[in-house]
């Protein structure tokens, strides 16, 4: 295939052809651009003045897109959903009109024949900033006076919610003690292997807009740019190839992606834009960033009564868009009772704007927030009663006669194994021996902590979740499932390949449904023009929603090759068996068919077929029938803390997940391994740091530290399957286990290690320090 940009020859003719059929001397075809953002060194100031002359007569430079310019080619678009009543956000634009919100976003886009030339040609436009005071912290977004962040809005305060359940007051007038702390999650972000990256082409004579792009949500970008620039939505076409890692990094729309496909719209040149991991620190939504107090009440024997808690959660300048930045903390308020039976709650929420980086959905989307601080303080309910935390959850998880069971919050669990999980953990870390272990360590002078994690993971959801906000955002997935004429098996998903190993899960399905060997079939995903609508790779949806979609064709499909095969056959196709890629008349093993043969009949001697429909392909579009399910686990980390340094040591690492039917237990422990990898990163390490000018300090791998191969130790999987009773196969999802257990399991095993000197870490990442000024002061609050 001849690159981008060189001359378009026949072998035996030197002349161009043109398409139609005329041959031009001079003709070539459009270069590929390459684009360079100018981002403000700024968390709030206005753009006092631009000026971009030498960027436009730099070499190699066709284009320089300022953010008016963009803005007559994209409508403004603002990250709210219906459904959360209230909620209110600021406007944004592909590049800054007028102000800059955050240091790194977009105010210029440049393009040229080459990267280089880019950004060579960035660096010569002029912007005169007047800076701005900027709001950091939630504290002062919220304080009288403060500066506004969106004067429209009245104030920083982007939504405000309450829930409560049962009788609180009584509830804590009964109890036999109370607790009370803060925690503080610090933010993080997700570090994909594969930066952000596309290349956008744009046809002006047809309106054609074709997005190569690294995501996870195909169709929903189809609709997004679609909305934004105006276009028939069936004349866009998104393609998601296999992606590098998204972690939820990727469900999102971005103003440089935005400005890249503003840049090909307005050339109708193909144009290329892809991050580099510093633009990705600043760029990339982050996380976590959430405080929770919270207040539990609890019995002498440890039975939690009841709840209080308060979230606030800043989200910087920008709801993000169309998912929004409230779901997180929207999580957090739902999620704080977990597994447990707990009746009375009552907790706030409020999301605050502020000057940093947007923060939304990234893997776990509030559950290693809630599982941490509901997890820590069963954990100081025990230490403070003198029992042991393995039985003070015994005592509080949902029952297994308890199923359906409805939490304190309106969430219903479907479905789970919490008592089995936390039983069969207990067993394969030999936590008896492990305890007796861990106070011969301790006389020795040896700091060894132990800490538990149960918890809940919400999973394949429908369009409760976005759909019914008015997002984009499909809650159902399609399945196309076709036996070639070679007898080769093709299937179309809308489920997206992010390195989890979905095409080899389906194609499992596929196999065991039809009978026919696992390398007979392909697994096709990512691009809108091929596939059915589906919402892609995002909650932990995959298998539920898409490996039942794929489950249900295949079983289509395979009814269509029992009657094509009777009517050739001869025979009732009650009296067809359909296996080892042949269909074939029971008790009559001889009498039978091959895929191909049947496959072959179909396409070219479909006279034969006497009024049957000449197809061997079967469509099934599937959604969760209830608003999701519910995935659980138990966890165990055993740690080790250098009094000395404050560095902590993760020695052993024992899982037990509930993911429902497994198909591919290698592949449910890759995500399992990654989510763990992740959430212990979280915990100890990974910290979006920002100074008290809004400027990030860990802007790059050399400050930002996450969890490498010799961090950790090999991890110790186990499985329970409970399946989803609602689900079409029984599966549920996986992909954020990990993430939500292991932040409690290691914060909780580390004030298990430090509990004899009376101290209590509630801030995280738990880095050397935080454990040290601990130590030293007995102060765990923020510096």
């Amino acid at each position: 295939m001849a690159e981008i940009g060189s001359r378009a020859k026949r072998p035996d003719d030197p002349r161009l052809l043109t398409g139609r059929g005329r041959y031009v001397d001079d003709i070539v075809l459009p270069r590929m651009l390459h684009v360079a953002i100018v981002r403000s060194p700024h968390p709030s100031a206005r753009i006092a003045r631009l000026v971009t002359d030498a960027a436009r007569s730099a070499p190699g430079v066709v284009r320089v897109l300022t953010g008016e310019e963009a803005a007559r080619l994209c409508k403004p678009y603002r990250g709210i959903l219906l459904h959360y009543t209230g909620m209110k956000t600021g406007a944004m634009l592909p590049l800054a009109v007028d102000r800059v919100r955050y240091a790194g976003e977009p105010v210029v886009a440049v393009a040229a024949t080459e990267r280089a030339a880019a950004e060579d040609a960035a660096e010569q436009v002029v912007v005169d900033y007047e800076p701005l005071p900027a709001v950091l912290s939630p504290e002062a977004a919220q304080a009288p006076g403060a500066p506004l962040i969106h004067a429209e809005l009245g104030d920083n305060v982007i939504y405000a919610a309450r829930m409560s359940a049962g009788d609180v007051d009584r509830a804590f007038a009964d109890a036999a003690r109370t607790w009370r702390r803060r925690f503080v999650v610090g933010r993080h972000t997700g570090v994909t292997l594969e930066p952000r990256s596309l290349v956008a082409d744009y046809e002006p004579a047809t309106r054609a807009l074709t997005v190569w792009i690294s995501t996870q949500v195909p169709h929903m970008m189809q609709a997004v740019l679609a909305e934004l620039f105006g276009l028939p939505e069936h004349r866009v076409r998104v393609v998601a190839p296999d992606v590098g890692g998204s972690f939820g990094i990727k469900i999102h729309v971005y103003q440089d992606d935005m400005a890249a496909c503003a840049l090909a719209v307005a050339l109708g040149r193909p144009v290329k834009f892809v991050a580099t991991r510093r633009e990705s620190f600043v760029s990339d939504i982050h996380a976590r960033e959430q405080t929770v107090d919270v207040e539990v009440a609890a019995r002498a024997d440890g039975t939690v009564l009841g709840m209080r808690a308060a979230i606030t959660a800043p989200v910087g300048p920008y709801s993000a868009y169309p998912r929004s930045s409230v779901v997180e903390g929207g999580q957090v308020l739902r999620l704080l009772p977990g597994p447990y039976r707990v009746a009375s709650y009552d907790a706030t929420l409020r999301v605050v704007a502020q000057h940093k980086v947007i923060t939304s959905q990234y893997r776990g989307v509030g559950h290693p927030i809630a599982t941490a601080v509901t997890e820590a303080m069963l954990d100081t309910i025990a230490r403070d009663l003198d029992l042991d935390p393995a039985e003070v959850r015994r005592r509080n998880l949902v029952r297994p006669e308890d199923f359906p069971y409805t939490s304190a919050t309106g969430l219903v669990y479907d479905s789970g194994s919490y008592h089995a999980s936390l039983g069969a953990l207990l067993e394969a870390a030999r936590y008896d021996e492990l305890r007796k272990e861990q106070t011969l360590a301790r006389r020795s002078g040896r700091s060894i902590g132990i800490g538990l994690s149960c918890f809940i993971e919400l999973t394949g959801p429908g369009a409760q979740f976005y759909g019914i906000g008015g997002a984009p955002i499909s809650g159902q997935d399609g399945t196309t499932v076709r036996v070639e004429p070679s007898g080769g098996v093709t299937v179309l998903t809308g489920v997206t390949e992010q390195g989890q190993g979905t095409r080899t899960a389906l194609a499992q399905i596929v196999a065991d449904e039809l009978g026919v060997p696992i390398e007979a079939i392909t697994v096709v995903s990512g691009d809108t023009a091929v596939v059915p609508y589906g919402g892609g790779t995002w909650a932990s949806r995959g298998m539920p929603i898409g490996g039942s979609a794929t489950l249900l064709a295949a079983r289509a499909l395979k009814d269509k090759i029992r009657r094509v095969a009777a009517r050739l056959l001869e025979a009732h196709e009650d009296d067809v068996a359909v296996e080892s890629g042949r269909a074939s008349v029971r008790g009559s093993p001889d009498r039978g068919l091959t895929f191909a043969h049947i496959a072959r009949t179909v396409h070219f001697r479909s006279n034969e077929l006497k009024g049957l429909e000449p197809s061997l392909e079967a469509t099934t579009h599937y959604a969760n029938p209830e608003a999701w399910t519910f995935t659980n686990g138990a966890h165990l980390a055993v740690v080790e803390v250098d009094l000395e340094t404050g560095a902590v040591r993760l020695l052993r690492y024992v899982a037990v997940d509930d993911c429902g039917r497994l198909i591919n237990p290698a592949l449910a422990e890759g995500q399992i391994t990654g989510g763990i990898a992740q959430g212990v990163g979280g915990a100890l390490w990974e910290h979006c740091v920002y100074d008290d000018a809004g400027q990030l300090l860990t802007g790059s791998l050399m400050d930002y530290k996450i969890a490498r191969a010799d961090d950790l130790p090999a991890m110790e999987l186990h499985h329970r399957e409970t399946p989803a009773p609602a689900i079409a196969g029984g599966f549920k999802g996986v992909g954020e286990a990990g993430t939500t257990g292991a932040p409690a399991a290691v914060l909780n095993a580390v004030n298990d290690a430090l509990a004899p000197l009376g101290v209590m870490l509630t801030e995280q990442p738990l880095t050397p320090e935080r454990v040290l000024r601990a130590l030293w002061g007995r102060d765990t609050t923020r510096s």
